[in-house]
């Protein structure tokens, strides 16, 4: 698969160097893309940039560094990276979608709502700061739509 945008049904987007293994709720599949270019494309497609979508981060939380982004507003699709965006090993989770993360065998696991688990190359401290500031994204979101009476 060559196209793909970041949809309702989006777990994550895992990195295997010039390729991405994507998790939906239900499949997975290979697209012949970077994790990183799948978020820039899905940027676009729902009418911004990557790049603007980090600015609209920092407008409402103040992170620049490993920002989450909202690559959907209406719907609330936040994404947060695993490690700094510049790595080709960057994988980028669903927040809203996560139940839990653990140690098992060494290894780190995030378990989504719908019971797929997956592996992340990341610690656990990692992963709960991103979660973290996701949710602060998430709320900052809902508090400003709220603010201007729009309708969530």
């Amino acid at each position: 698969m060559e196209n793909y945008e970041v949809n309702d049904r989006t777990l994550a987007l895992c990195s295997l160097d010039s390729k991405t293994r994507v998790y939906e709720e239900g499949s997975t599949f290979i697209v012949n893309k970077p994790a990183y270019e799948i978020m820039e494309d899905s940027c676009e497609y729902f009418g911004s940039s990557i790049e603007g979508r980090k600015k609209g981060t920092f407008n409402l939380i103040g992170v620049t560094y490993k920002a989450p982004i909202i690559v959907e507003e209406s719907k609330n699709i936040i994404f947060f990276p695993t490690c700094s965006p510049r790595l080709k090993n960057c994988s980028w989770l669903r927040s809203s979608k996560i139940d839990s993360y653990y140690y098992e065998s060494n290894k780190l696991f995030v378990r989504f709502k719908n019971g797929e688990r997956i592996v992340v190359n990341s610690s656990y401290g990692v992963i709960d700061n991103q979660i973290i500031r996701a949710i602060k994204l998430e709320v900052a979101l809902k508090n400003r739509k709220s603010e201007k009476n729009i309708q969530i």
